[in-house]
């Protein structure tokens, strides 16, 4: 596949998904940077790990440590100060009265895809891309399909320049991007996948299954785990 001159910007939280649109991108752009977003995360343990991911990918693949450019962390702590979430505070998952899990916090996509185009928009990319899907997920309205092209139409006006929002993910579910990552980068990317991303809504890092570290239980964690499970049996 021939790569596109453009250069793109990768919303890099250091989970699973984002590692895989990571890759996605190095594959497709001679000029890729990425961001991520401190916003109080409970796993912010997920914020170490994405030095650590940059790191073993640049070793591991040396074409794609040439395209990997800069790493960018912004501060959306306000995120916090507008309630409480599952993701923001020590409080129990459950489901809220709205239908959608406590794990939701309200605007935090569309913030981070604002923050993310006013970067872009600096650092001369103009296209972002983002880990959201409609397949394997919460129900969370702001990884829709329809929100992220409408967020691209505000984007493009809003900063009077043609910016592309790219979900690589938008249909797998997760047995399906652990396929697309050996795709991408065979087993020694699902191995870096497996070692130096971060999926667990509680931070645990404390326990190794055959799919990473995570307190195995949470909602994330049964997630990355069956998955992992149906990738492997559909391999076999």
């Amino acid at each position: 596949m021939a790569r596109s001159t453009d250069g793109a910007l990768v919303l890099f939280s250091g989970g699973q998904d984002s590692a895989t649109c990571l890759a996605w991108a190095l594959s497709r752009f001679d000029r890729v940077e990425t961001v991520g977003f401190d916003y109080g995360q409970r796993h912010r343990i997920e914020l170490e790990v994405r030095s650590q991911f940059r790191g073993a990918l640049r070793r591991t693949f040396s074409e794609w440590a040439e395209r990997l450019g800069d790493d960018h962390l912004l501060d959306a702590g306000i995120i916090g100060q507008l309630g409480s979430t599952a993701m923001t505070q020590d409080i129990a998952i459950e489901m809220a009265d709205n239908g959608l899990s406590n794990t939701f916090v309200p605007g935090r996509n569309l913030l981070f895809f604002t923050l993310a185009g006013a970067l872009a928009y600096r650092r001369g990319l103009r296209v972002i891309v983002g880990g959201m899907c409609e397949t394997d997920y919460s129900g969370y309205p702001d990884c829709r399909d329809d929100t992220l092209k409408a967020q691209q139409v505000a984007l493009s006006l809003g900063l009077d320049r043609r910016m592309t929002i790219e979900t690589p993910l938008m249909w797998l579910d997760k047995a399906e991007t652990f396929a697309l990552a050996r795709d991408l980068g065979g087993q020694s990317l699902l191995n870096l996948i497996m070692e130096h991303t971060h999926t667990c809504y509680l931070g645990d890092r404390t326990q190794r299954h055959n799919w990473g570290y995570g307190c195995g239980t949470c909602p994330a964690c049964e997630l990355r785990a069956n998955g992992w499970r149906k990738f492997k049996a559909e391999a076999a």
